[in-house]
């Protein structure tokens, strides 16, 4: 059997520790989550600092292979009123923080940020600055879609100090596009890439997808030799996760016979890797790609890569506060999820509320474990020399390696777990060893994607 096969089972993308299936609702309540985002900023806004994730889920239309909150419309009239329910969700933190927030990061995120107009973000940004500090330094990035990504956009956002955009590309095959439902010729890209340069946007990052219905390995060769005529700063190459079990209708479009089996998706994978690593980008973390002198690539030299619900940032901070429905936030010591559904965030807001209807609060061992499986994700290696890191679930972590061990995926050494090359494209099944809430609740459905 081969390894591709051996290890091709569902398993977690580690955004966070715990993941979301395996929190402990039952003990959280919202009066919990904001004592601990007190103490969170307490400790925290004076050092690094605090990041800010905003979810926009509107979308025109629906993109088949999407397994983010969306809300589809063509009705552009939902901007307004959102915009001004994210502002009073906003005004709930600063008044539980109790102090001047200093901003890190701000990511604008999706749905389909670009669907709101230059103005209204314009107005949700400038919200947000009234009540807080920017940090000179600060990371701020948007994800736009190439259709609806206007100049306008770009120099109105330039203008707030966004330096980072982000560009949903998944692939330039015409019948890829046509059946996940995103069509976007490569000219439309080309001529967003040239606008934001030209404005002065330093970083340009590429969405793709592999494992798409219908890629092949050609396509995807097609696909890059177009990617890398524009040379984005960074590119995240994500593995396509087929859930239609947990999305619906929009991945029930076309069925697992239109989709790459095992070996060949990963041949994908390794073309992908291929060609991007003879065009200049180094394999940052997992999925993702940068040219030596973009940021991500120095953070990960560096040993400064971080990872949280928006995946790999180079601006570290323990406070990510997530506005706008479905949102996640972590306090460092505990998550919260936001309703889900636009209308029903807006009710709960509007009444003066936080809008979380989910969470876990972290315990001693989940602390521990997360700091490992995070290490694992963005450094490729982890150590518990000190007693303060070392608890009985590493124990039944270094028990379930001995298998990937044997196959040369990791070198587990004296107190120290390292992930060898071999065993990179595997990490997700290396992070799952140290998952104890994984390995006692083994749930009853599929609840992950697979992990190749």
């Amino acid at each position: 059997m081969s390894l591709i096969s051996k290890y091709n089972v569902a398993a977690p993308r580690y955004t966070s520790y715990p993941t979301v299936p395996y929190w402990e609702e039952q003990t959280f309540h919202p009066e919990k989550w904001k004592a601990l985002l007190k103490k969170s900023f307490l400790e925290s806004n004076g050092k690094d600092g605090i990041s800010i994730y905003i979810h926009l889920p509107f979308c025109e239309s629906m993109c088949t292979y999407c397994g983010c909150n969306k809300h589809i419309t063509v009705n552009h009239g939902v901007e307004g009123p959102y915009i001004e329910t994210l502002l009073k969700e906003w005004q709930l933190y600063v008044d539980t923080f109790g102090g001047r927030p200093r901003i890190r990061e701000i990511h604008l995120g999706g749905g389909t940020p670009t669907f709101f107009s230059a103005a209204h973000l314009a107005m949700l940004l400038n919200g947000i600055y009234r009540t807080a500090e920017l940090l000179p330094d600060a990371s701020l990035s948007f994800e736009g879609h190439p259709g609806n990504t206007t100049p306008e956009h770009l120099q109105s956002l330039y203008n707030l100090g966004f330096r980072r955009i982000s560009l949903g590309i998944q692939d330039f095959d015409m019948r890829v596009q046509e059946i996940i439902n995103r069509l976007q010729p490569f000219g439309m890209v080309a001529s967003v890439v040239e606008n934001a340069r030209k404005i002065g946007f330093t970083s340009i990052n590429f969405d793709l997808i592999y494992g798409l219905p219908l890629q092949t390995l050609t396509s995807m060769q097609h696909t890059i030799d177009k990617v890398v005529r524009l040379r984005p700063d960074r590119i995240s190459f994500y593995s396509y996760a087929h859930v239609p079990w947990i999305k619906g209708t929009g991945q029930r479009r076309y069925t697992e016979a239109d989709l790459p089996k095992d070996e060949e998706k990963r041949q994908l994978y390794e073309l992908g890797k291929l060609l991007f690593d003879s065009n200049g980008y180094t394999e940052i973390g997992m999925d993702h790609f940068a040219l030596p002198e973009e940021a991500l690539h120095k953070a990960f030299q560096q040993g400064r890569l971080h990872r949280n619900f928006m995946g790999y940032t180079d601006s570290p901070t323990s406070l990510l506060v997530g506005l706008g429905a479905s949102s996640i936030g972590d306090s460092w010591y505990a998550y919260a999820q936001n309703e889900k559904k636009v209308d029903a965030y807006q009710e709960l807001v509007n009444k003066g509320e936080f809008p979380v209807v989910r969470g876990h609060i972290l315990n001693e061992e989940d602390g521990l474990l997360r700091k490992h499986i995070h290490e694992l994700m963005c450094h490729f290696e982890t150590t518990w020399h000190k007693a303060d890191t070392q608890c009985d679930a590493i124990i039944d972590g270094l028990q379930r390696l001995q298998e990937l061990e044997r196959d040369g995926l990791v070198q587990v050494l004296p107190q120290k777990v390292v992930v060898t090359p071999e065993g990179r494209p595997f990490i997700r099944n290396i992070c799952m060893a140290f998952d104890a809430r994984l390995w006692r609740q083994v749930p009853h459905s599929q609840l992950f994607s697979s992990a190749i």
